[in-house]
């Protein structure tokens, strides 16, 4: 389990930075595309997590939430 938790947590970092890039771009390309890219891997991440939760069983709650 531990590397899924790293992996969703690589997900959630790699998100946030495609958003920051985003933010900062100043071509409206590069924007839409680091835009797309942050929602895929946001999906990515949030797929991972129902996975975990749902490996963990009913009644063991869910996966921590992220700090992003």
């Amino acid at each position: 389990m531990k590397d899924y938790q790293a992996s969703l947590e690589k997900l959630r970092r790699d998100a946030a930075e495609a958003a920051l890039i985003r933010d900062l771009a100043t071509d409206k390309a590069k924007r839409d595309m680091f835009d797309r890219l942050h929602q895929h891997l946001s999906r990515l991440a949030d797929e991972v997590e129902q996975a975990m939760a749902n490996a963990m069983g009913p009644g063991a709650g869910k996966a921590p939430p992220s700090p992003f």
